[in-house]
């Protein structure tokens, strides 16, 4: 399913082509690019969950309370698959502002929705860059995300 997303976010999404709209076009085309039929439908109910947690109701722990300074406690589940490397990184991505509180929690729900046996940090910065680019009013935060990504570093390295 994350193979899914990323064709979709790199030949479409990056590539700054036309996104399509139509489902069976969609399944039709990743069809013949190789990829199984359950595995294009969970990729396209996860992208349709995405949308869905624009609406601030679907995060209903998520209070004006919630926008006090705080630290994001990890569950078992989400340490398990969000190792303490990745968790650093959301959190330098919050002290930076490229994450607000309520696309940290979109970025961890997605995350978890993923069915993937590894999920590693390059994921992770391919997860939020998702969620930066369809949360209307984080054109900034998903310009910033996509330089740390892409940047390349300069001179020698040792």
């Amino acid at each position: 399913m994350f193979d899914i997303l990323m064709y979709l976010f790199e030949n479409y999404v990056h590539s700054e082509a036309e996104v399509m709209v139509d489902h069976d076009q969609l399944t039709d085309e990743l069809l013949k690019a190789g990829f199984e039929v359950d595995e294009i439908y969970k990729a396209l109910h996860w992208l349709e969950k995405l949308a869905d947690l624009q609406n601030a109701d679907t995060i209903p722990y998520l209070t004006k309370a919630s926008h006090s300074p705080s630290v994001r406690v990890y569950t078992e589940d989400e340490k398990m698959r969000i190792d303490a490397k990745s968790q650093g990184f959301i959190l330098f991505l919050e002290q930076i502002n490229v994450l607000d509180i309520e696309t940290r929690e979109m970025v961890i729900d997605r995350v978890m929705e993923l069915e993937t046996p590894e999920f590693l940090l390059d994921d992770l910065k391919w997860v939020i860059l998702m969620v930066l680019f369809n949360v209307p009013g984080h054109e900034t935060a998903y310009n910033q995300m996509e330089e740390l990504v892409f940047e390349e570093p300069e001179g020698m390295l040792h």
